[in-house]
């Protein structure tokens, strides 16, 4: 799609269709070699449940598992060219563009109001959040959201290290999501965070009376072909803004937010 203001695809495609592929494919390659789930978790080093769990499609299996599967099916790289479709079935439908251009970005800016940044939360934290949800979503789709999201903080890791830039406000250092216990550990891995090189994280008093970002939360991507990329997203659906004008304007009114702090 040329660029222009893309919204992403529309609530209730969770990528079950591929993971529903991935599983058949895994079966008929067990059953052409005559073994059992049984058999082939003990091949692959995994527990029954999962494989089970995997060929009914209500798993998404991580990539070292479909290596280690393609092997022991012998395949012959089948299962492992599906890898990044199952990769972005890990996330909802309208956050997957978002994640795969995070993953490449040299720079980021967010502006966050209702929770603490994805990229900042502790797996307790994550996993309040994602509880909370109504209507409320079954447990297998808690911890895949909760691992995919754990998975995308390797972003402190890169080398080299992209310039990531957040702005919380005030409110959500106080509100005790998971509870008392859960938000201190969480404000503590924040300030850890924070320590980082190439890390900013500022906050937006609560009592700031000129405030550039009252349209609600926004993230902003750079990236290394210099594209400016900006991410809006509200109950379930999402639009990536990829024209350079648009983005443009959103960056200044980030900028304008933080300064205003």
């Amino acid at each position: 799609m040329a660029e222009s203001e893309r919204p992403s695809r529309p609530v209730g495609d969770e990528g079950s269709g591929i993971l529903k592929t991935f599983g058949k494919q895994q079966k008929i390659l067990r059953e052409r070699l005559g073994i059992t789930q049984k058999q082939l978790a003990d091949r692959i080093g995994y527990g029954l449940d999962l494989v089970s769990a995997v060929e009914q499609g209500r798993r998404i299996p991580r990539p070292e598992y479909i290596d280690q599967v393609d092997v022991a099916l012998e395949a012959g790289g089948l299962l492992k060219a599906s890898k990044e479709q199952v990769s972005r079935a890990r996330y909802p439908a309208f956050f997957e563009d978002f994640a795969a251009l995070e993953k490449e970005a040299v720079a980021l800016q967010a502006y966050d109001s209702q929770v603490i940044n994805g990229l900042l939360q502790t797996e307790e934290y994550a996993r309040a959040v994602l509880a909370a949800r109504r209507p409320p979503v079954n447990e297998d789709t808690i911890q895949q959201r909760v691992a995919a999201r754990l998975d995308r903080q390797a972003i402190f890791d890169r080398q080299p290290p992209p310039m990531l830039s957040y702005v919380l406000e005030e409110s959500l250092l106080r509100r005790p999501i998971g509870g008392k216990d859960v938000l201190r550990r969480q404000l503590e891995h924040i300030l850890e965070i924070g320590r980082l090189p190439n890390v900013e994280i500022q906050v937006m008093p609560t009592d700031r009376e000129d405030h550039a970002c009252l349209d609600g939360s926004l993230h902003l991507l750079e990236m290394e072909d210099q594209r400016r990329i900006a991410y809006l997203e509200v109950q379930g659906t999402s639009q990536l803004i990829v024209e350079p004008k648009g983005s443009a304007r959103s960056r200044c009114g980030m900028a304008s937010c933080a300064r205003r702090r």
